[in-house]
């Protein structure tokens, strides 16, 4: 594991909700604590409503995580860009968030252990 990565699993029940809808709701969601950086959710795939979903163009790297893609969520009344991203193929040191989803903290995004 890189030193200053950490993944557990996040205890309870983790809800997604956007634009008024429920995206996903997760008992078997992981933690992933990077440095100093606040806890990022991610939940696995098949516990996210995937039509909501559309898969966008954007790449990024993490030298530690590796190759993320990107999806917009669709909403009722329009389209947040770029708002959630996975790592298709993990660095075998994370391994453990292959087949989840995170998302970006924003206004219209809530992520809650409820």
């Amino acid at each position: 594991m890189v030193k200053h990565i950490t993944i557990r699993k996040a205890e309870g029940v983790w809800t997604v909700r956007a634009g008024g809808a429920v995206l996903g709701e997760s008992t078997n969601a992981l933690e992933l604590v990077e440095g100093d950086y606040p806890p990022v959710i991610y939940f696995p795939r098949e516990d996210i409503a995937m039509a909501f979903l559309d898969t966008s163009d954007k790449t990024s790297h993490c030298p530690h995580k590796g190759d993320a893609s990107y999806f917009s969520v669709v909403t009722k009344s329009r389209t947040l860009e770029n708002t959630v991203w996975s790592y298709e193929n993990p660095n075998e040191d994370v391994a453990r968030i292959r087949d989840h989803l995170a998302f970006h903290n924003v206004e219209e995004i809530t992520v809650e252990n409820i």
